[in-house]
């Protein structure tokens, strides 16, 4: 799965409106098109659809929530408090992944799923990067208890 796949599911569904008339007050102005040059070709119909929904799934990225953190994934900073930590594109899928699952993960399923590696490959990858993280998210927040590791795996 993707970042935006994981997002996805904890967000509302993004719609968009097409009008060639204002709509009421009520309608976020974001999830609406208002078409005033009638008619349209189609390619820039769908130009426009396009542009509109790369701007609304920008935003829902934007503010991303897991714990008392937030996440924004397009600059990838977590944030608590008025501290930031700067994280790298595999630290965020990190934190996604291990969000939306209810139990550990062990090391094998995070090799497979994130990193897509094999699960008999030997290697120290996952352990490094959770240590860092850990470590990063320490160092900045002082909280032991956002990533826990137990005998079954890693979990948020």
């Amino acid at each position: 799965e993707s970042e935006t796949d994981l997002v996805s599911e904890n967000k509302e569904n993004i719609h968009l409106i097409i009008s060639n008339n204002k709509i009421s007050n009520n309608i976020d102005n974001k999830n609406s098109i208002i078409l005033t040059e009638l008619p349209i070709k189609i390619l820039d119909l769908i130009e426009k659809i396009n542009i509109n929904l790369l701007k609304q799934k920008y935003s829902s990225q934007s503010n991303f929530e897991i714990k008392q953190y937030k996440l924004d994934l397009n600059s990838r900073i977590m944030s608590f408090q008025k501290k930031d930590l700067k994280l790298t594109e595999r630290e965020i899928e990190i934190i996604l992944f291990l969000n939306k699952k209810e139990n550990p993960q062990s090391i094998d399923v995070l090799q497979k799923e994130v990193w897509g590696y094999s699960e008999n490959l030997e290697t120290h990858t996952v352990e490094t990067h959770v240590y860092r993280l850990r470590k990063k998210i320490k160092d900045t927040f002082k909280d032991n208890n956002f990533l826990v590791s137990s005998k079954d795996g890693y979990k948020i």
